[in-house]
């Protein structure tokens, strides 16, 4: 057989494997509360709700741990962190991006 018979044997499109869709992944901005340790952040999210049986609107924060592989996050700063896969005992998040960087004026705790 020649080239020319194989060629014409073969589809002229063949269709791309389709790839599995992965599930979307959750997001949060928060607050950069520390950036001590190596290669790692913690972020509070601010989180408003009406509360169950009063209904005045309650504001809760969480703490997520998240992975900032070039330690670019500073305190003070308002970042996104997304789901990921564990990468350590408490670490479940990343550092997607600085929304806002901090004035560096030190915020007096509460």
């Amino acid at each position: 057989m020649t080239d020319a018979t194989i060629e014409s044997q073969t589809p002229a499109t063949q269709s791309a494997p389709t790839a599995i869709k992965r599930a979307e992944r959750k997001e949060r901005v928060g607050e950069v509360i520390s950036n001590k340790m190596a290669k790692t952040i913690i972020v509070r999210v601010e989180r408003r709700f009406p509360h169950p049986k009063f209904k005045k609107v309650v504001t809760g924060y969480k703490k997520f741990y998240a992975h900032d592989e070039k330690a670019e996050a500073k305190v003070g700063d308002r970042v996104r962190i997304e789901e990921t896969r564990p990468l350590s005992k408490t670490k479940r998040w990343r550092l997607v991006a600085i929304v806002e960087k901090s004035s560096g004026v030190a915020h007096v705790a509460v």
